[in-house]
């Protein structure tokens, strides 16, 4: 294990790139214009970035338009596009350390998260679209034997990429793999608050030997170089990853311009529901745990509500206060922490606000619900309130921080109405023995992904996520996503 010492160290002796990368090369913003990247750990900058607006983004796109029309990587072999995308999953790993600190110093997630979790996940939906690049097969329709009729699946071109704070990287290297793997070209408009990891990894790109001009990243601000890149006339298509209030933002960008493709990854507020017939109510407490303390809470997949039977509540309270107690709030470079800091002051006071809300609304406190005292950065302790009722806000806003909501139901019919009552579908889980039980309820919620005896096992790749209603449309990883990022064409000749 890697102590504390370790990472201090090197986060004193790192080198970040802070200006964006466009055509192969770090420029600064045309403008000059520079922004303040802050470690939320410490309310310190780290380092000022290159703030690109929409004349960065008119270069940017011209770049990707040019690379992508004359074929330097939408013409390669496949086998030798995927060839260079598992060149690039290697490099990550090779780079773990180094990419998991930006990661950690840029929005406050333990270091041994993001060496653990993030950094291999990355790698993983790389190398995994890196081998699919040359295994995508086109069709030939069954027609009259008068007539050959092909169906090719090509590359729509140059693909916009919005990716949000919480995971940089990995919500990068989601969009990144299947996009590049169709022979797209890109630009990348990282958060404000996290483009450190991504501005590396695109020089790692080009080392691995993505042709200069295929991977754009422009760090800026969401009102000047997200909205000139949603309104862009020459991009294709909007990958966004972020809140629900911004993805549909991109929807009318797509409107008011060139009715470009819009794929939406947004908010969520799932359900986590323990059923009396629970198999492990110490298992399920872990999980109840970890579906909200993790990375912060700032996950858009967070068991944010908690439903539990309430034949079993009092005993299963126990043991998610036991489980609860192995959150640890610290330095995210110590190894033992396991909750850092949330990502900027406005979003620390926007959930502690949230937290006073609940208060005033009449539920109940059983953990947390401050500020962590003694440090100086925005952190927020592990919090947890019980009798919530569905109609309190902290029951149907998403916080997106380590808030837990209780709320109890008496047999299934109810626990399927309360965990459907949202304008959210991303995800759902379910904790319970009987088999047919298990199909019904996964059948009935209203979620993208459902998961049975078990929350987020991460790290598969050969399924797709995303969400019902308003958590958004589209579909990341799996083959699926290759689907959002080609366009179907028929080519008929007659015999």
């Amino acid at each position: 294990m890697r102590t504390y010492e370790f990472w201090a160290d090197k986060a004193a002796g790192l080198s970040i790139r802070n200006q964006a990368f466009i055509g192969g090369q770090y420029v600064d913003a045309l403008s000059g214009k520079t922004f303040s990247s802050i470690n939320p750990a410490t309310a310190e900058s780290l380092v000022q970035v290159a703030e690109c607006d929409g004349a960065d983004v008119d270069l940017a796109v011209k770049v990707a338009r040019d690379a992508f029309e004359d074929g330097r990587w939408s013409n390669m072999h496949p086998a030798q596009r995927g060839k260079r995308l598992m060149r690039l999953g290697d490099l990550i790993m090779e780079h773990r350390e180094e990419l998991a600190l930006l990661e950690s110093l840029d929005m406050g997630k333990p270091v041994s998260d993001a060496m653990a979790i993030d950094i291999p996940g990355c790698a993983r939906a790389i190398h995994w679209y890196g081998e699919a690049a040359d295994k995508l097969m086109d069709e030939i329709a069954p027609t009259d034997p008068s007539a050959l009729a092909m169906v090719t699946r090509e590359a729509l071109g140059v693909i916009g990429i919005v990716v949000p704070w919480n995971f940089p990287l990995m919500m990068a290297c989601w969009k990144i793999g299947p996009a590049l793997a169709a022979g797209n070209s890109i630009v990348l408009k990282p958060a404000e608050q996290s483009p450190l990891s991504i501005l590396r990894l695109a020089e790692l790109a080009s080392e691995a030997g993505i042709p200069d001009g295929v991977l754009n990243v422009l760090p800026g601000f969401g009102e000047t170089a997200g909205q000139a890149l949603g309104l862009h006339m020459d991009v294709d298509m909007i990958a966004f990853t972020g809140s629900t209030q911004v993805g549909k933002l991109f929807m009318q960008y797509s409107g008011q311009s060139n009715l470009k493709r819009v794929s939406l990854e947004c908010g969520g507020k799932s359900p986590h529901i323990i059923t009396q017939d629970c198999p492990d109510l110490d298992k399920a407490a872990a999980a109840a745990a970890s579906a909200i303390f993790f990375n912060q809470g700032e996950v858009c997949t967070a068991g944010s509500r908690l439903l539990v039977d309430r034949a079993i509540k009092d005993e299963f309270m126990e043991k998610l206060s036991r489980a609860s107690a192995s959150h640890v709030v610290g330095d995210p470079l110590h190894p033992d922490t396991t909750m850092g800091a949330l990502v900027e002051e406005g979003h620390m006071k926007r959930v502690l606000g949230y937290i006073d809300t609940a208060k005033a609304e009449g539920a109940t406190l059983t953990l947390g619900g401050t500020r962590t005292e003694g440090r100086a950065g925005y952190f927020v302790d592990p919090t947890i309130f019980d009798d919530v009722t569905p109609d309190m806000t902290i029951a149907r806003e998403e916080i997106f921080g380590p808030v837990l909501s209780v709320l109890t139901f008496d047999g299934e019919e109810e626990a399927i109405r309360i965990a459907n009552d949202t304008i959210y579908g991303l995800a759902a889980a379910v904790w319970c023995r009987d088999i047919s039980q298990a199909h019904r309820m996964a059948r009935a919620l209203r979620a993208g992904t459902v998961w049975v005896n078990c929350w987020d096992p991460t790290g598969d790749m050969t399924v797709p996520f995303g969400g019902f209603k308003q958590s958004g449309f589209g579909r990341d990883k799996s083959l699926h996503a290759l689907e959002k990022y080609t366009d179907l064409k028929t080519t008929w000749i007659q015999l």
